[in-house]
């Protein structure tokens, strides 16, 4: 930061002041001394001109307003800002609360308490509590509205402090003696602080200020220490919190009057006198929250005794005997500048990150980036390089091994909207960085570090990852101050030796492609030659250098001190850009050379002798050591080239640093060009060109060209471009040369200069319409070119016509408005992009309508079936690839959307041979996700009857040991069956088909048995497909008999179980028998059906006997003999042909001729019983 100071007011009748405070929201300055004074004043700026802002401005005094009221000297003044009030108490004791109405401040409130003295006040954060604190030890916490708290007298102590912390939840209160107290804001005492910066001092010792940082702004650094204390010896220490065991020591070696953080807490003024030469000296040090020293500001006067920042911070006030003092600041923002990108740091109050914005002021868009710890920005060409402290919560992507401990530092570089391209970890404090166009070198104070990030030729972004990652390649190196390399290569990367100490430490560097400047705090100055670094020669100053700036051939170097004085050093034998011959005579002797309170220099990119620098609020341009006439602002220069300064008002920026305005940015031009153009303008290309002859720059030059072409004075404008070595403009000449009607020449220019309605109306008026038309569509202005070409009498070109519309459609698509583009796409007969369009507008109608325009084999319907797939759309998609004769992509396209049968017919349409593959690879999919049914219903879609009823008998045998409801094994069985049967009729149909107009009917069913005997491996699933729906039946009729009383018929039904023990476990089926033969009191079947149960090698032994016991108890009462005989049981099973038929309503054996049968399961009952049935009891399909 630098500092100066800038304006000075008087206190009438020399009144002497005690105290100043400064409102940081309105800007309010109340200032208080002996006698009752009490003033309050604003300053303001008053300006028209947009380019003056900030503190370039002019600023008086809007406010001067004396506040009556106080008889004794002011000692206290202090803000609440929240609710527009000031606090003021004299030396009487009395305490006034002034408010502000219509303008001007009134008495609000007064408080006497006429027993002692108010030694300080203060608000908390929020404003709604003030806490006074009195000489005798009493304190009182009060409201904003004027209501007392709570109120405490502490016993034999003399108060002279008190300060809020940032939660309003802790007090501090300063003794006389030198002691701080921390107490709750109930007034219950906690504990003594530790003042541990008092070490070995003696005597008697005060207070002169604790100042508690609130965060309003954000902090640093997390945990960044934000307590300021300090006494009148000059001992300070800042802390964390109030019982920080490690707070940061500061000896400012002064007697201390008033401390003071600014607005954001990353400056800490502290004011007092110092002694020098015998004589006290007004003085006010700057320091970081870390105890670094920023800077030292004299001040006239006798005795200062209060010091007060300005809200944004680029002020403070001093007040000194009876005047204020104000000084302007210049902080050492966090910001550079590369390819027209701003880049700025600030910090959030809810945020521990830096908010770093790239803001490209080209098209004005902004890109936002946290960065965690953030030490410094630098730019340099496209490339920026954030410098931050290494966040060892996350691990290092790019720690190397070789380096073998962790990096405390990472320097990020990132593009121009801050896309990291690369990173690297480096192990010294990077407090000094500088970045040339290959490389970038960071210095701690005793080492520095080179990294070449890209090799001279030009590289993309894309190509700087690939630049070897790899550090064994020399690209990266360290260098010890002391050491002297010798630019060959130094071997491996080794931080060991950059932390030896070192006497004389590094101060600044700056860097150019061929040199490296690097200053030392005993005022010598090292340069280096880049990109091996070879220690050419060391040079002495009288002053350590603060900045160092190189010009753009390196001749010579530009040195900012510490107080602000800018000084020349020549590093070549320097001759003058203008006069070649090397006499000096035009020249400055640069040994002479010096300006005070500099505070930012820049060299022009393009011209050795020229540069810009900063001195207060005005902008010097430099020519030979020449200054031009200076321009009132206080922006930071980022740029010099072209003879133009492209300046940033930073300062406005951070006011609100989310929302930068392009009113920010100036641009300036420096004398020469505003002089070439004024003679331009104003006399004549003649003696402008003279004038460029004697000053001559490609910026000039290129000035007079565009002069000369706009009044046809061709020679000259050639003469000017080639001198500006512009080829294109020499071209441009010559083709204008070429031309020999003079109109055409100015349409020509026009067009060059951009003024492109004129020249198209020039070329209207030649009546030549081809050369307006053919410009626009040099600019892709197609509306223009659609307009032209419909306007012009007689027949337009087709082709051009349809370009036309069809880039107007493409104008649309890009914007998707897919409705418009359509419209012009239709006209412009563009079949591809109107496919599309639909597409996007989901107009299948449309896209269908499409496919069916187009011829055969046309290319774009491969494109539109793929479409139609992707929403599922399978009849439309299958026209599309058939049509171009694609019947494989139209199969793929049926299986992708689950039509199987589609896709089937497809396959045997086209004779193809994968379908048989297809089916069982999709099948096998399902299966291994464990969709049975679901392959059962691919199966039978796809008409493979036969695999899908062995499937879904394997789901009934699974569902049948899981004992689940027999009725629902009964339904999958029939399914099972149900499948077989249309498998049997597929057959049939099949050979049919085959054996149309051979043979007869009954052959070819007897070929179709045949060969569907030959083909079923599983003859138990074909010719047996019922058995396992009959078992099921029975059981259920059988169980559902015996519930509904008949007792014989469910005997009798249960008898016929007997045949299927292959499907249901023996257990039930003569379980079941013996309960319905025991109720139908048929007790030798009982017998028997006990004997088979005892008998099974199923059962358990104590189940065995538990059916012994159950049988012994039911014989003991009856005996084993049937009531009637039964027929049925002894005759089992004949052979097949004499076995009758059973009723599948009743479970009776069929012995009469005439029955019912149904029409697919061909299973019997009873003509009498089938009567009530519409269904068949067993299959359930409808009765003919």
């Amino acid at each position: 930061m630098f500092i100066y100071l800038s304006k000075k007011i008087a206190i009438p009748n020399n009144t002497r002041l005690k105290c100043v405070s400064w409102n940081t929201n309105q800007g309010f300055i109340a200032c208080g001394g002996d006698d009752g004074l009490l003033k309050v004043l604003k300053l303001e700026t008053q300006t028209d001109d947009a380019k003056l802002k900030g503190l370039a401005a002019p600023s008086n005094l809007s406010m001067n307003q004396t506040l009556e009221g106080h008889s004794g000297a002011v000692q206290v003044v202090t803000w609440n800002e929240q609710y527009q009030k000031l606090t003021t108490s004299d030396q009487n004791g009395l305490i006034i609360v002034w408010m502000l109405y219509k303008g001007s401040w009134y008495e609000e409130m007064i408080n006497n308490r006429n027993k002692s003295v108010v030694r300080s006040m203060s608000w908390n954060a929020d404003g709604q509590k003030i806490c006074i604190v009195y000489e005798d030890g009493a304190v009182i916490v009060g409201s904003v509205d004027g209501n007392r708290i709570w109120g405490k007298e502490l016993k034999g102590i003399q108060l002279a402090h008190v300060a809020w912390s940032p939660d309003s939840k802790i007090l501090l209160f300063g003794m006389a003696n030198g002691e701080i107290h921390i107490y709750d804001n109930q007034g219950n005492f906690i504990m003594k602080m530790t003042v541990s910066c008092l070490h070995n001092v003696t005597g008697a010792i005060s207070i002169s200020g604790i100042h508690w940082y609130a965060g309003s702004e954000g902090y640093v650094e997390p945990d960044c220490p934000c307590l300021a204390i300090c006494f009148d010896n000059g001992r300070c220490q800042v802390m964390r919190y109030e019982n920080d065991e490690t707070p940061v020591f500061i000896d400012t070696l002064m007697n201390v009057a008033s401390i003071q953080w600014n607005q954001r807490g990353n400056v800490l003024a502290v004011a007092g006198s110092q002694k020098s030469m015998e004589k006290e000296v007004n003085v006010v040090q700057f320091y970081t929250p870390f105890g670094e020293h920023l800077r030292t500001l004299k001040v006239p006067g006798k005795q200062m005794t209060a010091v007060a920042w300005e809200g944004g911070g680029l002020r403070i006030g001093l007040a000194v005997d009876s005047y204020i003092y104000f000084a302007n600041i210049r902080p050492d923002y966090k910001w550079g500048y590369c390819s027209n990108t701003v880049v700025y740091a600030y910090t959030k109050p809810d945020r521990q990150e830096y908010c770093v914005v790239f803001w490209d002021t080209k098209n004005n868009e902004k890109f936002v980036k946290y960065v965690k710890s953030l030490m410094s920005i630098t730019t340099s060409g496209d490339f920026c390089i954030l410098a931050t402290k290494a966040d060892h919560t996350h691990p290092q992507e790019d720690a190397d091994v070789e380096s073998g401990n962790n990096a405390m530092y990472v320097l990020v570089l990132c593009n121009s909207i801050g896309t990291p391209l690369d990173s690297k970890y480096i192990d010294i404090d990077p407090l000094f960085v500088t970045m040339t166009k290959t490389h970038v070198i960071a210095a701690s104070k005793e080492a520095f570090y080179t990294w070449q990030y890209r090799v001279a030729k030009k590289l993309t972004a894309m190509e700087i990852n690939q630049v070897a990652r790899t550090r064994k390649e020399g690209r990266e190196r360290v260098y010890h101050i002391d050491d002297t390399p010798s630019g060959a290569s130094e071997g491996a990367l080794d931080f060991a030796k950059a932390f030896a100490g070192t006497r004389d430490p590094i101060c600044c560097i700056t860097a150019t492609d061929k040199t490296l400047i690097v200053g030392r705090e005993s005022a010598t100055i090292h340069k280096y030659s880049l990109p091996n670094v070879a220690l050419v020669q060391k040079y002495s100053l009288n002053y350590r250098a603060y900045q160092l700036s190189l010009n753009c051939n390196s001749s010579r170097l530009a040195i900012i001190d510490i107080s602000g004085m800018l000084t020349f050093l020549d590093l070549e034998v320097h001759c003058s850009s203008d006069d070649m011959s090397g006499s000096q005579t035009g020249a400055g002797d640069p040994s002479k050379f010096e300006r005070k309170d500099v505070w930012d220099m820049q060299w022009a990119k393009d011209n050795p002798d020229l540069f810009a620098m900063m001195e207060k609020t005005r902008m010097y341009v430099f020519r030979n050591l020449d200054p031009e006439e200076p321009i009132q602002t206080s922006g930071y220069i980022c740029n010099f080239e072209d003879l133009e300064i492209k300046s940033v008002l930073l300062d406005e920026i951070m006011k609100d640093p989310e929302k930068p305005n392009k009113d920010y940015l100036i641009n300036f031009e420096i004398r020469s060009l505003r002089d070439s153009r004024a003679l331009i303008e104003k006399v004549g290309i003649e003696d402008a060109s003279q004038f460029i002859e004697d000053n001559p720059h490609p910026r000039l030059w290129r000035l007079l060209a565009e002069a000369a072409l706009q009044k046809l004075d061709l020679k000259t404008a050639e003469q000017a471009f080639v001198r500006c070595k512009d080829y294109q403009g020499i071209e441009f000449v010559k083709s204008l040369g070429n031309l020999q009607n003079e109109a055409m020449k100015q349409a020509e220019v026009a067009a060059y200069f951009g003024r492109f309605e004129e020249a198209e109306r020039m070329y209207l008026d030649m009546d030549r319409r081809d050369l307006a038309i053919s410009l626009r569509i040099k600019l892709g202005d197609w509306f223009r070119v659609l307009q032209l070409l419909k306007s012009g009498s007689g027949d337009s070109d087709d082709g051009l016509l349809e370009q036309a519309y069809n880039a107007i459609g493409d104008y649309f698509a890009d914007r998707q408005k897919w409705v418009n583009a359509v419209q012009y796409y239709l006209q412009g007969r563009n079949q591809e992009r109107l496919a599309e369009c639909y597409y996007m507008l989901e107009d299948y109608d449309g896209l269908e309508q499409l496919a069916n325009s187009l011829p055969e084999n046309h290319k774009l319907l491969l494109d539109i079936g793929q479409m139609f797939v992707t929403v599922g759309m399978c009849e439309q998609t299958v026209s599309a690839y058939l049509k171009c004769n694609q019947p494989k992509a139209a199969v793929e396209a049926c299986v992708h959307l689950n039509q199987w049968n589609k896709a089937v017919e497809l396959a045997k349409n086209h004779n193809m041979k994968e379908i048989k593959s297809l089916l069982a690879k999709y099948a096998s999919h399902l299966l291994e996700k464990n969709k049975t049914l679901e392959a059962v219903e691919l199966y039978r879609k796809a008409h493979h009857f036969l695999d899908a009823a062995k499937l879904m008998f394997k789901i009934a045998d699974e569902e049948a040991k899981k004992r689940t409801r027999p009725l629902r094994v009964k339904k999958l069985n029939v399914l099972a069956a149900l499948l077989v049967e249309n498998y049997h009729d597929q057959v049939k149909t099949s050979q049919l088909n085959q054996a149309k107009g051979k043979t007869s009917e009954a052959t070819s069913a007897l070929a179709g048995l045949l060969e569907e005997d030959a083909t079923s491996t599983d003859n138990r699933i074909v010719d047996n497909a019922w058995r396992g729906a009959e078992a099921y039946h029975f059981f259920l009729l059988a169980q559902r008999q015996l519930y509904e009383g008949y007792m014989e018929k469910a005997m009798n039904t249960a008898l016929h179980l007997r045949d299927y023990e292959d499907i249901i476990p023996a257990v039930e089926i003569y379980s079941l028998l013996a309960v319905c033969s025991s109720a139908n009191r048929a007790f030798s079947t009982c017998s028997r059906a006990f004997i088979k149960l005892e008998s099974l090698e199923s059962l358990g032994q104590e189940q065995r006997q538990l059916y012994e016991d159950l049988a012994l108890e039911i014989f003991t009462k009856h005996s084993p003999k049937d009531n009637h005989t039964w027929k049925e049981l002894d005759s089992g099973p004949d052979g097949a042909e004499g076995k009758f038929p059973t009723c599948i309503v009743t479970g009776k054996t069929i012995s009469e001729y005439q029955f019912w049968m149904c029409s697919v399961c061909k299973h019997c009952a009873l003509q009498k019983e089938i009567g009530n049935y519409n269904f068949c009891p067993l299959c359930h399909s409808a009765m003919a």
